[in-house]
């Protein structure tokens, strides 16, 4: 199977995909979120004791699926339960930052496919986790151009031609 962290984020609905196309991408996609979904079920159930989650978990679903994956599942499992007042103002505020479209034509919205459906105050902490994991590989990545700019690599300098070797020229 094609690594999962490879497998295009698709963003447009269903009748886009078929009107351009793209039906292939638009399920391959769908499948990868849903795989997504069960490994951000499968690090929580791993990693929480009862009373804290390791964030060891939302690290390995981030190295397999990729940030945006998992930032859009994320997304998309608080917008469909926005009605849970056990995820924080925070993590609602940032999910409604995601623009997903709905695949009306459909029976039924395929986004529900792809709904966590671990404890919601645990989910939480999950995604306070992977957001900042996220951010702090944002900030270290920027901060790697910015000090490749500032001092891009220094070229090796050339050996220095003999004396003899220039006058036989």
């Amino acid at each position: 199977m094609e690594e999962l962290k490879q497998i295009e984020v698709y963003r447009q609905n269903a009748s886009y995909a078929r009107q351009h196309g793209e039906m292939a991408v638009y399920q391959r996609s769908n499948v990868a979120n849903v795989a997504c979904r069960n490994a951000i079920e499968e690090a929580i159930r791993q990693h929480f004791d009862g009373m804290r989650l390791d964030v060891r978990g939302a690290k390995k679903v981030l190295e397999t699926f990729g940030a945006p994956r998992v930032l859009l599942v994320l997304a998309n499992t608080v917008q469909q339960k926005a009605w849970d007042g056990r995820f924080s103002v925070e993590n609602r505020k940032w999910a409604q930052t995601y623009e997903l479209p709905v695949d009306e034509e459909l029976a039924g919205d395929r986004r529900s496919t792809y709904v966590v459906q671990s404890h919601p105050a645990v989910l939480d902490g999950f995604i306070q986790q992977t957001r900042r994991l996220v951010q702090e590989r944002t900030l270290q990545q920027d901060k790697e151009r910015l000090q490749d700019k500032l001092h891009p690599a220094k070229i090796p300098a050339q050996p220095k031609k003999s004396r003899a070797a220039a006058q036989e020229r």
